[in-house]
């Protein structure tokens, strides 16, 4: 069976890696190199606890935490896999009943959370933390983490070619062609025509229009998302934190990566920022960890995030045109291996997991949900 990945993010990478593994004919197609966009430039916090829209949303990123565990065990966890905890704390006013009720919820769902002081906290697991003042609850998650996605996405592509997958990275898909309303073949900006079995947009932020290739209307949000690495030498935490007015993890290589959502409230465009977000960015950080003081910015990069129209994934066959498959979605890092074991299963077998059933491309439809 022959199959094209357009775009080699970490969830495309993911589904080629367990196509070829089943023993399909996989060529990745992306315009830039593999995990080089939003994969290498999102926060990559690997979780289950802020998913809690509804049940089955849980369900699935908690099986998006295990896949990657299991992944971690055939693959190894080398350079990329860091279930090292995560740490969140609220400010004032009613943001601490909020963090309290979540915990309570999370409980009754059998998650594996626990709230500490922060003097508790400080004092066995992050000493370097300026916590406010008071006894401040700290929701801490020992199970979750952080990935470096595009340490993952090269190890699942590598993993995809040694099995005879093949690769055109850096040249853009132009067209899906379809016959008798199904996919045939792919054609490349080089005007090249590969045929093909299935396809699968696994764009991130551009799916929308690899879908219009297909004659597709795929309607999503657009809200960028600026993300900064901060080169520090020794990095003063282990974990990735949430602290009410920004977010945290190591980075490995003396660095730490940054985000806020009070900065990215102040985005006009992933294409164009002013440089005092940067430094605004910094300033927070410095605020939670003094000992940032002397520490510069590494690099910095606003991006558009892959968020479909209802905030949910969009995972699986299009009934509309056989052969086109969707892997979109915000959580990518969380859901990565999970969609790649679900969505090779439906494509080589025809089996449908149930818990991206509730996802299926097929629910958005821009009548429902308004244009991009």
């Amino acid at each position: 069976m022959k199959v094209a990945v357009i775009g080699a993010g970490v969830i495309g990478a993911a589904v080629g890696w367990h196509l070829s593994r089943r023993g399909a004919d996989v060529l990745f197609l992306d315009r830039g190199e593999p995990g080089a966009g939003v994969t290498d430039w999102t926060f990559s916090w690997v979780n289950a606890s802020n998913k809690t829209q509804t049940r089955d949303y849980f369900d699935l990123s908690v099986a998006g935490m295990s896949a990657h565990y299991r992944l971690a065990a055939e693959i190894g966890a080398d350079g990329w896999w860091h279930p090292n905890g995560h740490l969140r704390w609220a400010g004032a006013g009613g943001t601490a009943e909020a963090l309290q009720a979540k915990v309570s919820l999370l409980t009754s769902w059998g998650y594996d959370v626990t709230l500490w002081e922060a003097e508790r906290v400080q004092r066995l697991l992050e000493p370097a933390v300026r916590f406010p003042a008071g006894d401040t609850p700290v929701a801490v998650y020992f199970r979750e983490g952080w990935i470096g996605g595009r340490a993952l996405t090269a190890a699942l592509v590598g993993g995809a070619l040694q099995r005879g997958a093949r690769a055109l990275f850096g040249t853009p898909a132009r067209d899906i062609v379809t016959a008798r309303g199904r996919v045939t073949a792919v054609v490349t900006a080089d005007k090249e025509r590969h045929r093909v079995d299935a396809v699968v947009n696994a764009a991130g932020p551009d799916g929308d229009k690899i879908a219009a290739l297909a004659g597709r209307a795929l309607p999503m949000r657009y809200e960028p998302g600026l993300v900064a690495r901060l080169r520090c030498g020794n990095v003063p935490i282990q974990r990735v934190m949430h602290t009410p007015h920004i977010e945290l993890r190591p980075d490995g290589h003396g660095q730490l990566v940054l985000h806020s959502r009070e900065i990215d409230s102040r985005l006009a465009s992933h294409e164009q920022f002013p440089p005092a977000l940067t430094e605004d960015l910094r300033a927070l950080a410095l605020d939670v960890l003094p000992t940032l003081t002397g520490s510069a910015i590494a690099g910095v990069r606003a991006m558009s995030r892959p968020i479909p129209a209802d905030g949910f994934p969009s995972v699986g066959a299009l009934d509309d045109i056989p052969g086109y498959y969707e892997a979109i979605a915000h959580s990518g890092i969380t859901l990565a291996a999970i969609i790649g074991e679900a969505l090779a299963q439906e494509i080589t077998d025809g089996e449908i997991n149930p818990l991206i059933r509730p996802y299926r491309p097929g629910r958005l439809r821009h009548e429902n949900h308004g244009q991009t």
